[in-house]
């Protein structure tokens, strides 16, 4: 019997990128399907995070970011540009915020057609994984194709239907607390929340305990 788990998910969080490789190759490998969920970032939904959090945040979290690439294997660089326009020395996010919302509706577009983990996985490989103007050119139609999918599709549903794809991203944020977080990325399997791209072995782990088989 295919398992089945969602995959709350921000194409502006790192972390979301460094699980979504590994989720994607643990559906391939086992009988096991994952439906993405995307979400808006924190920058979207709580502007003043950034401005909160302690000094250190984010150059610990930066550290750590290339550290965990690192371990596994995964190619990795700042995103040129940032899928959100913000100043990096006062953490203010701009009021302008041209690319996520473009990103986001796409993804949920995908998911809407059960290809949604491809093609965040294809996009998010060149947001963080050291391509340069990923926007630009055949970059975003190229990660569309390798997913099984057309962006000039993707991109005239998520500006026809953006009303209709933002209730569906929100209703994600909403299911993604009713679970028991608030992050991103979280798999839910079960009804249990797993929290970070450091929980993937533990969601297989339970996962196995439920009668996952490799395909």
């Amino acid at each position: 019997m295919t398992l089945t788990a969602d995959l709350f998910w921000s194409f502006r969080s790192p972390y979301s990128y460094l699980a979504v490789g590994r989720y994607r190759a643990l559906a391939a490998s086992h009988d096991l399907s994952i439906d993405l969920r995307p979400v808006y970032p924190l920058a979207v939904r709580q502007p003043d995070f950034f401005e909160r959090n302690h000094p250190n945040w984010l150059s610990y979290t930066m550290r750590d970011m290339i550290r965990v690439a690192q371990f596994h294997g995964i190619p990795f660089g700042p995103p040129r540009p940032d899928p959100i326009v913000q100043n990096i020395m006062t953490r203010e996010i701009a009021a302008e915020q041209p690319y996520i919302y473009r990103l986001t509706r796409l993804g949920q577009a995908a998911a809407r057609r059960g290809r949604g983990l491809g093609f965040a996985h294809e996009v998010a490989q060149l947001i963080w994984g050291g391509a340069q103007n990923w926007h630009l050119g055949d970059h975003l139609a190229g990660a569309a194709r390798r997913a099984g999918l057309s962006l000039a599709e993707l991109d005239a549903e998520a500006e026809a239907d953006a009303e209709a794809l933002d209730n569906e991203i929100a209703a994600n944020q909403v299911a993604l607390e009713i679970a028991g977080h608030w992050g991103v990325p979280t798999l839910v399997f079960d009804g249990e929340p797993f929290f970070g791209q450091d929980r993937i072995e533990m969601a297989k782990w339970r996962m196995e305990q439920k009668g996952l088989q490799p395909r």
